[in-house]
């Protein structure tokens, strides 16, 4: 290892997810007329960064438990949860890799590999960087807004269905859009 990887190694900062204080969604077409939101209930990340305030560079992974998909509708988070769409039965988690983060004007631009079902595809989401501040405990936490958008279809999601009059179930461009708030580990 080289005296400069050595040294980058002991500066860098680590974040974990604070699950109470972050959220996860999703919003879908449907029958192309109105918008369905979905969440994830239970997920877990971290990230490592050069600095406390700069987060160029950072490495990001974020993981979401299938099982907690919530649309505020039982039956359709049922059908979410099947083999028709994402099999939580084999496939239980969806995965998020970062591969760059890189500053562009005042936000970000976030490349990675998400991994859902047994389909990995590079994606790049863009995250507003909201600021960091110190909570009531002393600990420093950091927020970012991050939006994106994937097709369904690319990662194994190809359920479809027409009404009878002709009209599309299901879009297949999803937008995610999650709410982070990181915490600095000691």
């Amino acid at each position: 290892m080289s005296e400069t990887t050595a040294s980058a190694a002991t500066t860098a900062t680590k974040w974990t997810l604070d699950p109470t204080h972050s959220e996860v969604q999703f919003k879908i077409k449907h029958l192309v007329i109105s918008t369905v939101t979905g969440s994830f209930k239970s997920f877990q990340g971290s990230m490592q960064s050069e600095s406390d305030s700069d987060f160029a560079n950072a490495q990001v992974e974020l993981s979401l438990d299938v099982d907690s998909i919530d649309t505020n509708q039982e039956m359709r988070d049922g059908h979410l949860k099947s083999e028709e769409f994402f099999d939580v039965a084999k496939f239980p988690t969806i995965k998020f890799v970062s591969t760059s983060f890189v500053k562009d004007g005042d936000s970000y631009k976030i490349n990675g590999n998400l991994t859902m079902k047994d389909v990995t595809k590079p994606v790049t989401l863009e995250a507003e960087y909201g600021g960091s501040a110190v909570d009531f405990y002393g600990n420093t936490k950091a927020g970012f807004e991050v939006t994106g958008k994937i097709n369904r279809k690319e990662f194994g999601l190809s359920w479809g269905g027409i009404t009878e009059a002709g009209a599309i179930v299901l879009g297949d461009d999803v937008k995610l859009i999650a709410n982070v708030q990181f915490a600095k580990q000691a």
